[in-house]
């Protein structure tokens, strides 16, 4: 492997650093493997279940069993899992558009949502079809020093608040993603408010890196994507929401239309997928939490800016290093990019990809195409030029192109 001796020697550096800080994610996998067995033995999942379905799909048993299994893991009233979602962003416009009604308001108390979303909500970006366009009333509250600013929220939140998002994790800023705890202080700050003010969280990035999830600690509802960390790199497309039956009632009239709700829609995909993958999850968030761990010291011991610190407590599956240019920026993806298993002799450049305010660069040599819970690295062309690591299916490939990524931007001084 052509890596340089300073690679090499940075690696082995990192790995001895970050020793101590990969018990944890271990011992979080094991707890949570733990509590989706018990939840497949409560609910009886069976190789029936693993059937595909066509048509309406009435009464299909694989898609009803697989949605009373994720309620039961996420602690919630009800589910929809469901491969018709063709990604998290759209199972999270599904919950928007399925509860919010003209003239409601609601708030993102996290500041600036990630940038699919600002798409669906219109205020920041004109798009055919928003919830600026339906009558939605929008505001957001800056984030201060990378913290939710409760000061600020309590001036923004009333009575009439109709719903409040929290995004878990960072996005694309240089924030830290939050724990399930803070969801909990966030949620009974909103609540104590506006007890009828819904509490929404966008779970992106953030499945089973801690033994709770958000809607133990006081959400109503929240959604997330199948191709990240709850899929466990099986599930071949798909999103999931889970939460108060209500709720989740309503999103299914927007997934389908009213009066049919969650009640049709065929498993083309082998459940199989979505049940070995949920199965999966603990392990494979693990590795990719370690992963990031070990990114954050490699490239700190390189000299540049991470974020989380290799010894912070890990909330998401996400590695943001600060890149300081577009030419750093390119290398780096470029060099995951290489040691990918799939499109491996593929060079990526920025691109204006649908969605996004930036052009975008995005390294995503995956088994299945965009998968975040698969190693990839993305960020938008802007200052200061920050790179998203997140995923790994096995911790020894992202070492292997981790140390890739180094050296491709090692190479531009040459």
């Amino acid at each position: 492997m052509a890596f340089s001796e300073k690679i090499i020697e940075t690696r082995q550096k990192a790995l001895a650093l970050c020793k101590e800080y990969f018990a944890r994610p271990d011992e979080i996998a094991e707890f949570n493997t733990l509590k989706i067995l018990d939840a497949m033995r409560k609910v009886k999942v069976s190789e029936a279940h693993f059937n595909t379905t066509s048509g309406y799909a009435y009464d299909d048993i694989g898609r009803n069993k697989i949605e009373e299994l994720y309620a039961e893991v996420f602690k919630a009233e009800a589910a929809l899992v469901r491969t018709q979602f063709v990604s998290g962003t759209h199972a999270l416009a599904t919950v928007l558009f399925g509860i919010l009604r003209p003239g409601d308001q609601l708030i993102y108390i996290t500041g600036t949502p990630y940038d699919t979303m600002q798409t669906v909500i219109g205020y920041a970006t004109d798009s055919p079809g928003s919830l600026k366009e339906f009558g939605i009333l929008y505001d957001e509250v800056p984030l201060k020093d990378g913290c939710v600013d409760f000061n600020v929220a309590k001036e923004k939140i009333t009575t009439k608040t109709k719903m409040v998002v929290i995004q878990r994790s960072c996005g694309y800023m240089m924030r830290p993603s939050l724990s399930v705890d803070e969801i909990g202080e966030i949620c009974k700050f909103v609540k104590e408010i506006n007890p009828n003010c819904i509490c929404y969280v966008d779970n992106c990035y953030g499945e089973f890196t801690d033994t709770k999830e958000p809607i133990e600690v006081g959400a109503d509802i929240i959604a997330g994507s199948l191709i990240k960390n709850p899929g466990g790199g099986i599930a071949p497309t798909g999103g999931y929401i889970v939460g108060r039956k209500d709720l989740v009632e309503l999103a299914s009239y927007r997934m389908t239309s009213p009066g049919m709700g969650a009640e049709l829609g065929a498993s083309l995909a082998n459940n199989r997928l979505l049940f070995q993958g949920l199965f999966l999850a603990p392990h494979v968030v693990a590795q990719a939490v370690k992963s990031a761990i070990f990114a954050a010291a490699f490239f700190d011991l390189l000299g540049f800016k991470t974020l989380p610190a290799p010894d912070t407590k890990r909330n998401d599956i996400i590695q943001a290093i600060e890149m300081g240019s577009k030419e750093k920026l390119v290398a780096f993806c470029q060099g995951i990019q290489k040691y990918s298993p799939v499109d491996s002799y593929a060079a990526p450049e920025p691109w204006d990809m649908p969605g996004y305010e930036d052009q975008v660069i995005m390294a995503a040599g995956t088994f299945v195409q965009g998968a975040s819970i698969e190693l990839s690295a993305d960020g938008p062309i802007r200052e200061p030029y920050n790179v998203y690591l997140q995923g790994a299916l096995t911790f020894e490939h992202s070492l292997v192109a981790i140390m890739g990524a180094g050296q491709a931007v090692e190479d531009l001084n040459k």
